[in-house]
């Protein structure tokens, strides 16, 4: 394992082990993995988890839980997998797991999943996101046909959030300041994408972030631009005011749903 500060708010994760070999990766590159990780360190609780054991020995509300990460690249050579994580100080489950992460540590996941690859015949690519979309856009702009043209709208706190990303020099990033923690209030992402000038011809476009703006970019990109829903991959990340496990029971009902015919 080695970690790396990409930003006070983001840190990189090298993992690598004997169980590599087990790792099945997928052309996706938006492959991301489901971590279980312990609600407590102070547990003692240490991987690999056998779940079907502890639910014998322990109540519900102390089993280790899921979080949902993407995998920012894969080193077949190097036998190691890299992944980022948003650091927001004593907050949340896998931040601190994270921040506190040191050589040796051992951690169990599942995975990857994952939809999207940049496709060679759209005329020009959209991608919009906040900092949980970060490590998807950065290796979707990495995936881009070397030809290709388009934006990449990417919403951060401050400057100092902002990562050095590479794309093709037709791909234009543009970083987003919103001044501070994200709130309905003071997050720009919606009103930056509806400012964007529109470009002739298939667009295909990769929006994620917060599960209310996505909603609101999916009427805009789908009923006000026409964009055809196979050439958008448009989902929720994280939801405002919702932990991670009450967020993910909230997709089976209406509430959590993007596009509303997937709640009937």
């Amino acid at each position: 394992m080695a970690t790396e500060d990409l930003s006070p708010t983001f840190k990189r994760i090298t993992f690598g082990g004997k169980d590599f070999d087990l790792f099945q990766d997928s052309e996706a590159v938006d492959k991301y993995v489901k971590l279980l990780l312990p609600r407590d360190p102070a547990s003692g609780l240490t991987p690999p988890f056998d779940m079907d054991e502890l639910r014998k020995t322990l109540p519900k509300d102390e089993l280790p839980l899921r979080r949902t990460y993407t995998v920012h690249s894969v080193d077949y050579n190097a036998k190691t997998l890299k992944m980022d994580f948003v650091i927001h100080g004593a907050d949340g489950l896998a931040g601190p797991w994270a921040e506190n992460a040191k050589v040796g540590d051992l951690l169990q996941f599942s995975g990857p999943g994952g939809k999207f690859q940049p496709e060679p015949e759209a005329d020009w690519y959209l991608l919009a996101g906040d900092e949980a979309a970060i490590p998807a856009i950065g290796a979707a702009l990495d995936a881009m046909p070397t030809k290709a043209v388009g934006h990449a709208l990417i919403e951060v706190a401050t400057e100092a959030d902002e990562w050095n990303l590479t794309a093709p020099e037709g791909i234009e990033i543009t970083w987003l300041h919103r001044g501070g923690e994200f709130t309905p209030d003071t997050t720009v992402i919606e009103q930056a994408v509806k400012d964007l000038p529109w470009r002739e011809g298939r667009v295909q476009a990769f929006i994620h972030g917060e599960r209310e703006t996505m909603k609101s970019l999916r009427v805009y990109l789908n009923d006000e631009r026409g964009v055809d829903r196979a050439d958008l991959s448009l989902s929720a990340y994280w939801a405002y005011g919702r932990e991670e496990d009450a967020f993910q029971a909230e997709k089976k009902l209406p509430i959590g749903q993007i596009y509303p015919e997937a709640a009937l």
